[in-house]
């Protein structure tokens, strides 16, 4: 049965389309659209119930070693309130999952986890866990919001003290507080856009909902729901769990190469990747030229012959145009390449582009 989150009567009340996700029930969009809710947070902001995500605590004096073994980031340089992304590999070296560390203090760290991953993650770490440290499931306590656009900062501020706000990308204030509500705020997001992640108390998270929409009004803040988040994270080209990447699917095959530091010194999956070598296959960016919007799991053809497979697709309403990411043999990654997806039985041309597709206007 789909579990639902602090803020369903919020959604409904709003008119939200409900569905199932990741064993929730969300929103996939408001009576706006997916379209104008997408424009939004290109070109305002827009507003995100995350709080079907897991978190996860490690706590206890061996509980940096314990991350350097199970993750493939390097965690021994953090500093309190730093944040830290990180595949998880299997022995085989696919992926378990990605993630998000965050160093509260001193062996305590703060872990972010994908929501239909949450308890297959937790089971993995505590099959995993050594020495002087303790992982402990919190999803219940925590609802987490996502205030992403270019107006999301201004927005913010005019709820919570400027010592509140995390300075720079990939960082979190842990006690915080926003319209007196106290609340972790951490400078993240998974749109491409400024922004911030609220992770707060689930029983105050319908207030804090609306208080930020009310702060928000004149900067054209709107919900959003689960398809401009999909539509959002393309263009960004940011990968998902499902998709991208897999159990099957290696970081380093699917561009997550910066997150794996192999001069660690061991990590799960460490040795497979070594002995896999160079990546056979690797992750790409598909324009489509033809007519058609292309998918996941749809073969991908260079002259006749199956190169790899789609793993995203969609129509880009800020970019205008249908894209697609795709793994495919690493002979044919290049720029240009041209390319023939197979869409419900019919050819579909696009070609090789470098990603991110969209990139934000510092």
């Amino acid at each position: 049965m789909e579990l639902k989150t602090p803020l369903y009567d919020a959604h409904v009340k709003a008119g939200g389309k409900m569905v199932p996700f990741g064993g929730y029930i969300l929103p996939v969009q408001y009576p706006t659209g997916v379209i104008k809710e997408h424009m939004a947070v290109r070109r305002q902001a827009g507003l995100f119930d995350v709080s079907h995500m897991g978190e996860i605590l490690c706590e206890g004096e061996d509980a940096l070693a314990n991350l350097q073994m199970i993750l493939t980031n390097n965690f021994d340089n953090m500093k309190d309130g730093q944040a830290r992304y990180s595949p998880m590999c299997n022995e085989n070296g696919g992926t378990v999952d990605d993630l998000i560390v965050y160093k509260k203090a001193e062996n305590q760290y703060f872990i972010v986890v994908n929501a239909a991953n949450k308890d297959k993650d937790y089971q993995w770490m505590l099959a995993h866990q050594f020495g002087k440290a303790s992982f402990r499931d919190v999803s219940d306590q925590y609802a987490q919001l996502a205030l992403q656009g270019p107006k999301a900062m201004e927005i913010l501020r005019k709820i919570a003290k400027e010592e509140d706000i995390p300075k720079k990308y990939y960082h979190a204030v842990f006690d915080a507080k926003a319209a007196g509500i106290p609340c972790i705020i951490s400078k993240t997001g998974y749109t491409g856009e400024d922004g911030v992640e609220l992770y707060l108390d689930a029983g105050l998270a319908e207030k804090l909902w609306d208080i930020l929409l009310e702060a928000g009004k004149e900067e054209g803040l709107i919900p959003c729901g689960l398809g401009a988040r999909d539509t959002l994270r393309m263009e960004a080209a940011m990968p998902l769990y499902g998709h991208e990447m897999d159990d099957e699917v290696t970081p380093l095959e699917t561009g997550l190469g910066f997150a794996v530091k192999m001069a660690k010194e061991d990590f799960v999956g460490k040795d497979a990747l070594i002995a896999q070598g160079e990546p056979k296959r690797k992750r790409i960016g598909l324009k489509v030229t033809g007519r058609g919007i292309i998918r996941e799991h749809q073969d991908v053809f260079v002259d006749g012959k199956v190169i790899g497979h789609t793993t995203s697709g969609t129509h880009c309403p800020f970019l205008g145009y249908p894209i697609g990411m795709a793994l495919v043999d690493a002979a044919y990654t290049e720029e240009g390449t041209k390319v023939e997806v197979e869409v419900r039985g019919r050819i579909v041309e696009a070609f090789v582009v470098a990603l991110p597709f969209y990139k934000r206007s510092k």
